[in-house]
C-alpha cells in the first residue's frame, strides 16, 4: 500500500488528527489544485479546483492543523470515497 492510499484510507476512517497537509495531497491526487486567495479578503479561505472545474472552498484551520470533522465529511462526500 502507497502512502497516498495509506491517507485515502485514514481520511475515510474520519480521524481527528487529520491534517490540512494530509488534505492538501489527497486532494492534489484526486486532481485539485490550490487556488491562491491574493489580496486583503482572502483570509485562510482556500480553493481547491480540478480540470472539470469542480471547486472545493475550505477554511484552512489555524493555529492547529487539523480539520474538524465535518470538513473531512463534506470531502468524503465530494470525493465519493
Amino acid at each position: 500500500m502507497t502512502g497516498i492510499d495509506k491517507l485515502i484510507v485514514k481520511l475515510k476512517s474520519n480521524p481527528k488528527d487529520f491534517t490540512w497537509n494530509e488534505l492538501k495531497k489527497v486532494l492534489e491526487y484526486y486532481g485539485y489544485k490550490e487556488i491562491r486567495n491574493k489580496g486583503k479578503t482572502g483570509g485562510s479561505r482556500r480553493k481547491f479546483i480540478n480540470e472539470s472545474n469542480d471547486i472545493i472552498s475550505l477554511h484552512e484551520p489555524h493555529p492547529k492543523k487539523t480539520l474538524k470533522t465535518y470538513v473531512l465529511k463534506q470531502i468524503i462526500n465530494h470525493l465519493n470515497l
